[in-house]
C-alpha cells in the first residue's frame, strides 16, 4: 500500500511519517505542502491512501478531496478543526483525525484501512494455512493466529495469549497489528482480540478465553461496528 501525506505544516508531516514507520506494509510515496502539488502526485503515480489536511493555502483539503476517486484512494483527513467532520462524510472520507493526533488513534484508523484491503483482495485459494512468527527473547515461535485469543500490552512487552500458552514479545501494538490477520481488532490501548474467539461483548467489555477485557472509550464505536459485522 502506497500513502501520500499532504499538510502545509512540516512538523505534522514528520509526525505522520514517524507513525507510519510502525506499519511496514505501507510505503510513504511522498509528502506535499499544497493541494495542487498533491493533485499532481495523485495523477502521476498510484496512491492507495492519502492523509489530507483541510486548511491549506491555494486549495483546501476538502476541495482536493472532491477531485479524488475514493474507490482507488482512501482519504483520512488530518485537521485541527472538528467542524469539518460533516463535510468529510460528503466526500466519502475513510476517517477523520483531529490534531494533535495520538499514535493510538492513528493506529486505529490505519489498522481499519489494512483490514479492509485484505478483505477486498480476498484470500488466495491456493494459500497454505496462515502462520506468523513471534520473536520472544532468543526464540522465534511459529504460531497459527487462529489459536491466539487476545494480546495484552504491558510496558514495552506484548503478551500473546493462546490456549494453555503465553508468549512474551518485545513489540508494539502497531507492529503486531501489521502482521495479524484482519479478524484481529484493537479494543483498548492495551488489548487486541481475535474476533473469532469472542464469547460475548457489550459497549464496556469483551470476553475472550473466559477473561473480561475492557473496551477503551476512543475505540468503542469502531469496536461495536466490527463485532456486529465481523470479518469471517
Amino acid at each position: 500500500m502506497r500513502a501520500l501525506i499532504v499538510d502545509d505544516e512540516p512538523q505534522a508531516i514528520a509526525l505522520l511519517q514517524g507513525y507510519l514507520q510502525h506499519f511496514p506494509s505501507i510505503e510513504v510515496a511522498g509528502s506535499c505542502r499544497t493541494a495542487p502539488k498533491a493533485l499532481t502526485a495523485l495523477q502521476s503515480q498510484s496512491i492507495d491512501l492519502i492523509f489530507l489536511d483541510i486548511n491549506m493555502p491555494q486549495l483546501s483539503g476538502l476541495a482536493l478531496a472532491r477531485l479524488i476517486d475514493t474507490r482507488r484512494t482512501k482519504i483520512i483527513f488530518t485537521t485541527a478543526y472538528a467542524e469539518h467532520a460533516v463535510a468529510s462524510y460528503e466526500v466519502a472520507a475513510f476517517d477523520y483525525l483531529l490534531k494533535p493526533i495520538s499514535f493510538e488513534r492513528f493506529t486505529q484508523a490505519v489498522s481499519r484501512v489494512l483490514r479492509e484491503q485484505v478483505v477486498q483482495q480476498g484470500p488466495s485459494p491456493a494459500e497454505p494455512p496462515e502462520m506468523i512468527t513471534v520473536k520472544s527473547g532468543a526464540n522465534t515461535h511459529l504460531v497459527n493466529p487462529i489459536q491466539i485469543g487476545y494480546l495484552e500490552k504491558d510496558g514495552n512487552y506484548l503478551f500473546y495469549h493462546l490456549e494453555g500458552q503465553r508468549i512474551m514479545a518485545r513489540q508494539s501494538v502497531a507492529e503486531a497489528l501489521a502482521t495479524l490477520p484482519p479478524y484481529f481488532l484493537q479494543i483498548h490501548k492495551s488489548y487486541i482480540v481475535n474476533v473469532r474467539q469472542v464469547e460475548y461483548f457489550n459497549k464496556l467489555e469483551i470476553s475472550v478465553q473466559g477473561r473480561k477485557l475492557p473496551v477503551g472509550g476512543s475505540f468503542r464505536e469502531d469496536v461495536l461496528y466490527h463485532l456486529e459485522n465481523p470479518l469471517r
